[in-house]
């Protein structure tokens, strides 16, 4: 026998073994070269690892015990709540950024002195879509921020008998104020003659961003909620006027920060209701 021949056992043994390995390490990363993502923990396992590494850090246990919960609802919880739209009987929508024009210059959701809106961008033509979508499942009133209105006037030939657009303050100087979320909801209200008179609202927001409409929303008084058949738009605009809603990175952590000052005005006002 000569020595190729007898080592041939052996190198086809060191082959297998080399793909085998080269195998389980892919099937590890998954099948883009990407670490597979890893199978998610129970809301109990989680919130009972926060807690050790909260309490390991701070050694308050009715402190850890109050924000934890705090932390697994606006850190871990995006679903929304919703109803069919046959129980619905209002519109409420909400914008995502926007695009500057050469009359607005680059735009901001508070206080920025413009002479001209900025243009509304695909975002908000894509929240229009979404709108016109639940309002064939069940045509209701409609109450949508100016960018998203624009839209459904020029696409869907909408009138004020079935739409109201939520417009930002013009000051006489020609400073505009875009409204915040809070801004928008208390003037839908308004504008609806009390939140009673809107009865389940379907919110319209970017998928990101529809938790916070729908809290916000809920807050404010309304029975806000999502419309069960009509999925949210959930792109980006990297051409936005806002900078925070040019990708999903920069806007989560945006949403959470925003979220973590509603908890945290709710949880004063709990704690100390008379001021």
């Amino acid at each position: 026998m000569n020595s190729n021949s007898s080592q041939s056992p052996r190198r086809h043994f060191l082959a297998a073994g080399t793909a085998m390995a080269a195998t389980s390490a892919l099937s590890a990363c998954g099948s883009n070269d990407v670490p597979a993502t890893p199978a998610p923990v129970t809301d109990t396992e989680l919130q009972s690892q926060m807690t050790g590494k909260l309490h390991a850090q701070l050694g308050d246990a009715a402190t850890v015990n109050a924000i934890v919960p705090v932390m697994m609802d606006v850190g871990f919880t995006w679903s929304l709540p919703s109803i069919p739209a046959a129980q619905i009987d209002s519109i409420v929508a909400y914008s995502f950024g926007n695009r500057p024009n050469a009359a607005s210059g680059n735009t901001s959701s508070t206080g920025d002195n413009q002479s001209a809106l900025p243009d509304p961008g695909p975002t908000n033509e894509a929240l229009a879509d979404a709108v016109h979508r639940i309002y064939r499942l069940k045509p209701v009133k409609i109450y949508a921020q100016w960018e998203i209105a624009r839209f459904l006037v020029s696409k869907y030939r909408m009138g004020t008998d079935v739409l109201t657009s939520i417009e930002p303050n013009v000051a006489s100087d020609g400073t505009i104020v875009y409204l915040s979320t809070v801004g928008v909801a208390l003037e839908v209200i308004k504008r609806a003659g009390g939140a009673a008179a809107m009865g389940n609202v379907a919110v319209v927001g970017h998928r990101d961003h529809a938790k916070r409409c729908i809290l916000t929303s809920q807050h404010a008084g309304m029975k806000a909620f999502a419309a069960k058949e009509v999925p949210l738009p959930a792109a980006y605009d990297a051409q936005s006027g806002q900078p925070w809603t040019r990708s999903r990175s920069l806007y989560l952590v945006h949403d959470m920060y925003a979220q973590m000052n509603m908890q945290s005005m709710l949880a004063t006002s709990r704690a100390f209701p008379n001021g």
